[in-house]
């Protein structure tokens, strides 16, 4: 049996098929939205990716089996091919030396001897065996048809499988690639300087916000952070992205981005602010600059009651940022805001 050429049947249109679940969707309108919308984009590529891996690796283990399938089947093959060999030595023997030339007439008369019972017992021993060659011989084709349509079905499903997995990955990167392409577009035209996807940091990787949280407080590398509009300061990604939209929003109220103090700080940093200023800075290593969650604010929103400090009271949850209920009484800072990961708020 010619395992070589077993068909594959095409999964080029269950691949295509299986590709239109991922629907391609409207570019969102703000920035934050955006970067959410990249954020999950990126999400679905990654677990896309991983499915793609998993399918491969069981793959590998389902094209173990097919080659076990396979021995087993030349192996079958052979066993047959030796089971024919004797009976046909048998029926070759039989033929060169026939039971008697007068055929059944010795039984018949009553003439029969030792000789001519010895070779009929040895026909009845041929036939036998070539029974039971024939037997066996059936049962171990139908166990060869049944492992090749195995190893049929295997290869065909692997191959299948493999191509509905990349596809969907692939619709999956396009999408990723091109509402990445908006939000890095939407931020060089706001003057903050972004890295491509992938590539060594020279700016600011929109999609890094979730790496941040693998470094402890003020250990933050610079790659991992994002520029603000406002120079020397930066921020987490996803802090930095919602903070320019909110800076945005400002400027369009008051005609000028807001002033920033302070922004993500290094524990050094952290240790350096707190011993010049005990009782007004967080423990080092435990503030929410060392995050890159936090900015400390001037330009009128330091004062308390003040019209920019209301504006950003009245707003600023829009974006992600709140001022938090301790900084109103104890140590009372207006000036300090907050940005909240979680938040489900942003337009």
């Amino acid at each position: 049996m010619a395992v070589a050429s077993l068909l594959v049947p095409s999964g080029q249109g269950r691949a295509q098929a299986q590709a239109v679940r991922v629907q391609e969707k409207p570019d969102p309108g703000s920035l934050s939205a955006l970067r959410k919308e990249a954020e999950q984009s990126a999400k679905e590529l990654e677990d896309a990716t991983k499915a793609l891996e998993k399918r491969r690796a069981d793959i590998a283990a389902s094209d173990k089996q097919l080659k076990e399938k396979l021995a087993a089947l030349q192996e079958l093959e052979r066993r047959v091919a030796v089971m024919r060999q004797p009976v046909s030595q048998m029926a070759e023997l039989l033929y060169e030396q026939p039971l008697l030339g007068d055929g059944i007439t010795p039984f018949v008369s009553g003439s029969a001897n030792e000789n001519t019972l010895r070779a009929l017992s040895d026909v009845t021993q041929i036939l036998s065996v070539r029974q039971q060659a024939v037997e066996q011989t059936s049962a171990l084709y139908q166990e060869a048809e049944r492992l090749a349509a195995e190893a049929q079905e295997l290869r065909a499903g692997n191959l299948l499988a493999e191509a509905q997995e990349s596809a969907e990955v692939d619709t999956l990167r396009q999408r990723s690639d091109k509402i990445v392409k908006s939000l890095t577009a939407a931020l060089v035209k706001m003057g903050i300087k972004v890295d491509k996807v992938g590539r060594a940091a020279l700016g600011c990787n929109p999609l890094r916000a979730a790496t941040a949280n693998e470094y402890p407080n003020g250990l933050i590398p610079k790659a991992m952070l994002c520029p603000l509009q406002q120079k020397g300061f930066s921020l987490r990604a996803d802090a930095t992205i919602a903070f320019v939209s909110l800076n945005e929003a400002y400027r369009r109220r008051f005609g000028k981005s807001m002033c920033v103090r302070d922004a993500y700080r290094s524990l050094a940093e952290q240790q350096s602010i707190y011993y010049r200023r005990p009782g007004f800075a967080a423990v080092p290593g435990r503030s929410n600059h060392g995050l890159g969650l936090a900015v400390d604010l001037c330009g009128g929103v330091e004062r308390s009651g003040s019209t920019e400090f209301v504006w950003m009271e009245r707003n600023s949850k829009k974006y992600g940022w709140f001022h938090p209920s301790w900084a109103y009484t104890g140590p009372f800072e207006p000036w300090h805001w907050e940005y909240d990961p979680k938040s489900n708020s942003l337009l």
